[in-house]
């Protein structure tokens, strides 16, 4: 009687699948296959808000609620005041594209914004 095993593992981007064969009598094959995803996480992003000496403190904290649905009075107003303190606030972080789209919305309303990367 004739035994063996195989096994080989194989990487594609998401994707890890192990086989491995068992024989036995040497003409009976039998293949198992396990399926493992791997899920990358996304890359967060910082919207930044930048103070400005045009804009009315009432202004940006109306135009943040506006923007962002998800920020309370509260949290529109922590933010411009960290912003009118320091000089930049953090309006929220979240994926590239809502990133993008904040940001852009934000300048479109006369204020000024950057994103970047989270470290």
């Amino acid at each position: 009687m004739v035994s063996f095993s195989s096994k080989s593992a194989i990487h594609l981007e998401s994707v890890i699948m192990v086989d491995s064969a068992n024989q036995t009598n040497g003409d009976t094959a039998v293949i198992d296959r396990e399926v493992e995803r791997v899920r990358k996480v996304s890359p967060k992003y910082k919207v930044l808000l930048h103070n400005d000496p045009v804009n009315t403190m009432d202004y940006v904290v109306e135009t943040l609620r506006q923007v962002v649905p998800q920020l309370s009075e509260q949290d529109a107003l922590n933010i411009m005041l960290e912003t009118h303190n320091s000089g930049v606030g953090l309006v929220i972080v979240c994926d590239l594209e809502p990133a993008e789209f904040y940001s852009e919305s934000l300048k479109a309303k006369g204020l000024t914004s950057t994103i970047e990367l989270e470290s």
